[in-house]
């Protein structure tokens, strides 16, 4: 019982510090917003409904470039698809009564890092108690600095004039290269998939841009993902 009761206090400091680190970067996604052309409203919405920053940086991105919200949403999406994935994994851990409410508010709260934290406990108590911690502390977070971003940019006649429609980007490799980087409890074959699939997809968005309209390239660039799942691993990347 003791171990038990210092792997779920464990687990709880773990989505705390996960939680605060990440939450912070609703600033940026906030400024991007406004800098896309969103309202304070709408930004403030996105966060609170969507709640997949990656997807939210994406549709912003697509809007700031001059896509169409069609392009966008497709965009935000298919990156937001990869939650349900996790989902599978994670029914299981977390478990837990058939409430209606409760699995509305869980499948709110499966992000990468939410689900990174539970998949990494010991046991299921700390696992619902790390998954829970990370998402409550994230949404908070990211919803509060999403405001503060959002209200920040709106007072500046030009947020564009601050270089602030380089945000987005910037914060969405930020989230994405610890992924690339990989580490040594992440297989090296999941490593290198992930690789290929980040410049497969770049390259194809960098070939389509001239050619098709703001947001389709990201579209496009999901192609790279199917190729790679449906190639058979080779040796060297085991």
């Amino acid at each position: 019982m003791h171990d038990e009761e210092r792997q779920r206090r464990a687990a709880i400091r773990d989505g705390l510090g996960v939680g605060l680190a990440v939450g912070i970067s609703g600033v940026a996604f906030g400024a991007a917003a406004i800098t896309a052309g969103l309202t304070v409203a709408q930004a403030c919405a996105l966060s609170l409904l969507a709640f997949t920053g990656a997807s939210q940086f994406a549709l912003v991105g697509v809007v700031a470039s001059g896509g169409g919200l069609i392009a966008g949403t497709a965009g935000a999406l298919l990156l937001g698809a990869r939650n349900s994935f996790y989902g599978l994994r994670l029914a299981v851990i977390l478990g837990g009564p058939r409430n209606p409410l409760r699995t509305l508010v869980t499948a709110q709260g499966v992000i990468d890092e939410s689900s990174a934290v539970a998949l990494a406990q010991p046991t299921p108590t700390a696992a619902r108690a790390g998954f829970y911690t990370t998402f409550g502390t994230i949404y908070l977070t990211w919803n509060l600095t999403t405001a503060l971003g959002a209200l920040g940019a709106s007072q500046v006649s030009d947020p564009a004039v601050f270089g602030l429609d380089t945000v987005g980007p910037a914060t969405f490799l930020a989230l994405l290269w610890p992924r690339l980087r990989g580490d040594a409890d992440t297989p090296r074959a999941e490593t290198v998939q992930l690789r290929m699939i980040a410049g497969g997809g770049a390259a194809i968005a960098l070939l389509a841009t001239p050619f098709t309209a703001p947001g389709v390239p990201v579209l496009l660039a999901a192609a790279a993902a199917l190729v790679v799942m449906l190639t058979p691993e080779r040796e060297a990347a085991e």
